[in-house]
């Protein structure tokens, strides 16, 4: 039973952003879905959802994963789906550095084919370095990776800024990545 912020959280982000089907909910082209719909669905099969928690998961989560709609009747994820959403975003020129935090057991990988997406839509980039590490630390022994995204703008790359500040782009090629001298 989810009773309490943190797993309200972790239980959100599966629905919101990779499995709305094992609850029966329905998300539309934008990712959005009915608050009330969410905590009818959710409580039918067992997680303890209301009103109150699902806006102090919004209000008080510090990676701000979740928005609710001006109107107060949805909800959707900032970013990080595997399910296809149209979050809506509008190209803009990122900063001339972002950074990735990823685990050190990734290395080989990236060095060899870039930042992937993966089973996302986008890769994820930090505006500094202590997210960097604390989205690292996640996965592993954090490595934190330097992204010139400014050149990759200037050569045509995508950037779009979701509404938690979490940057987005389709991939890095391993010739943008600057890493830290110890790796």
């Amino acid at each position: 039973m989810t009773a309490n912020p943190i797993s309200t959280s972790k239980f959100l982000s599966l629905i919101l952003r990779h499995e709305p089907e094992a609850i029966g909910l329905m998300l539309d082209g934008q990712g959005w879905a009915q608050i009330d719909e969410l905590i009818l669905l959710a409580n039918a099969r067992g997680h303890a959802l209301s009103r109150d928690l699902v806006e102090q998961v919004v209000r008080e989560s510090d990676k701000k994963r979740f928005a609710i709609s001006d109107d107060g009747l949805r909800i959707r994820a900032n970013q990080g789906h595997s399910i296809g959403i149209d979050l809506a975003l509008t190209p803009q020129a990122p900063p001339s550095t972002l950074y990735h935090g990823t685990a050190t057991r990734f290395a080989a990988s990236i060095r060899e084919q870039g930042l992937l997406k993966r089973d996302r839509q986008h890769v994820h980039l930090s505006p500094d370095t202590d997210t960097a590490i604390k989205v690292g630390s996640r996965h592993g022994k954090p490595l934190v990776l330097t992204i010139r995204a400014g050149e990759m703008h200037e050569r045509g790359m995508a950037f779009f800024r979701s509404e938690n500040g979490v940057w987005l782009t389709d991939a890095v090629a391993p010739e943008f990545i600057d890493w830290p001298a110890q790796e």
